[in-house]
């Protein structure tokens, strides 16, 4: 642990000189390690895998493949998903099981679907499709998740960033952009432990995003839950369901909602979800028939079959938090004993969720991201969190620890801390 506690712009030219000396001596050590360390993207680690292995051969016989209603799941058939599936899913996360639609296994391919069939064929209501509109926008609320942003810049969405807040978006800028541009479309949210902030939306937020009168007619919430179930400890974090204030405000149509099991069992083999109103839905069924017949059945009945009820998951997603618990740890405590003091780096303290935010010296995350990758500890490039790939403070980092092990999670930790300080004292020197 470093003695020195002063602040390094309080420190002398000499001072910052034997930081820069110490650190980059460190920095070159480490580079001769031929080092490969990832804290790049949210992956469950293989002792989170391994939690689900009983779900491979749950199913067992002819006999294990048949629904509640006789259904053979190995047949075509069912393209809403299986009853049993869609009722896990309701109990889960509080909504009908007639509003949803289980399908794949990834939440990023339907809600890029979901996109696509705006783009094409409009939204419920009988609008134009987005496509024919002339140039769209959307709201993104920033820092965020860099593959909504792909999205949409995939399809030439015109991007607007609006700040995220301790309890969710700016309202206030949220309200003056959607309200009085009928070219904005939508806003993404994340409404629980947002990627990278670790936020829960407060109930005011949600319920402002239900009450809002947009200025398009076809405007969209893409409520995005990925981390519904996903705390890091015993306590429960309250997050309002948005279809409860819709429904008082007649804007149930508003909103496209999203899950899956992606960080609960299998990335690569899970189940995604969409929910929405019957209208919407009803716009919905036909265009999704054009392309499927029908998604993975068996894979629905191994879900419910390996989990039985939503008590089931959520006992389930404890030995998740015991295994990531111990690691989100680990990083605020290298942080707070190794940056603590210097006022060079300030990051959040999530209760749950993938990611830890990061925030440096303003003008120094992409030099930091530089340094770490030099010597073999890669992270999610700097400015990833914002629209365009543009950070305009240069400041932020996203943080993964969830995939390492805990030997290789603390090195990457330790050298990202002289990165940092090693990035910052670099610019001080400059002036």
């Amino acid at each position: 642990m470093d003695n020195v506690r002063t602040p390094y712009a309080l420190q002398t030219r000499e001072e910052l000189l034997a930081v820069k000396e110490k650190h980059q001596a460190k920095l070159d050590k480490w580079g001769e390690m031929n080092l490969t360390l990832d804290l790049t993207r949210g992956k469950p680690s293989q002792a989170q895998l391994d939690l689900s292995s009983g779900m491979l051969n749950i199913i067992g016989d002819r006999g294990d493949c048949f629904s509640e209603s006789g259904l053979d799941c190995r047949n075509y058939g069912i393209l809403d998903g299986l009853p049993e599936t869609k009722k896990l899913f309701g109990d889960l996360l509080g909504l009908p099981a007639d509003s949803i639609l289980v399908l794949g296994n990834s939440s990023l391919n339907v809600m890029y679907d979901t996109m696509v069939r705006a783009m094409l064929f409009g939204v419920s209501g009988g609008y134009e499709p987005w496509s024919r509109q002339g140039r769209i926008k959307f709201v993104c609320p920033s820092p965020g998740y860099d593959r909504h942003f792909t999205i949409c810049r995939t399809m030439g969405i015109e991007m607007v960033p609006v700040k995220m807040n301790a309890d969710g978006p700016d309202m206030d800028e949220v309200y003056n952009i959607a309200c009085s541009d009928p070219s904005v479309k939508g806003i993404w949210c994340v409404p629980k432990f947002s990627n990278p902030e670790g936020i829960t939306y407060s109930d005011e937020i949600v319920d402002k995003l239900a009450a809002m009168k947009p200025a398009a007619p076809d405007f969209r919430i893409f409520w995005d839950n990925a981390y519904a179930v996903h705390e890091l400890y015993d306590e429960q974090t309250h997050l309002a369901n948005i279809f409860d204030y819709a429904r008082e405000y007649g804007t149930e149509d508003n909103i496209f909602y999203f899950a899956s099991t992606s960080k609960i069992t299998f990335p690569g083999s899970g189940l995604a979800i969409m929910a929405a109103s019957e209208k919407n839905l009803e716009q919905i069924r036909p265009i999704i028939a054009t392309q499927t017949i029908g998604y993975d059945k068996i894979n629905q009945m191994r879900h419910v079959k390996f989990f039985k009820n939503t008590d089931g998951i959520r006992e389930h997603m404890k030995k998740h938090a015991e295994i990531l618990r111990p690691k989100f740890e680990l990083v605020e405590d290298v942080f707070a004993r190794k940056l603590d003091g210097y006022d060079i780096a300030h990051w959040s303290k999530p209760r749950g969720g993938y990611f830890i935010s990061l925030y440096v010296e303003n003008g120094c995350a992409r030099r930091v991201y530089q340094l770490a990758r030099s010597v073999g500890v890669t992270l999610t490039p700097a400015g990833s969190t914002y629209p365009y790939g543009r950070d305009p403070q240069d400041s932020n980092l996203r943080i993964a620890p969830t995939y390492p092990e805990m030997d290789e999670l603390k090195l990457a930790t330790d050298i990202l801390c002289s990165c940092i300080k090693l990035a910052t004292v670099e610019k001080l020197l400059k002036y």
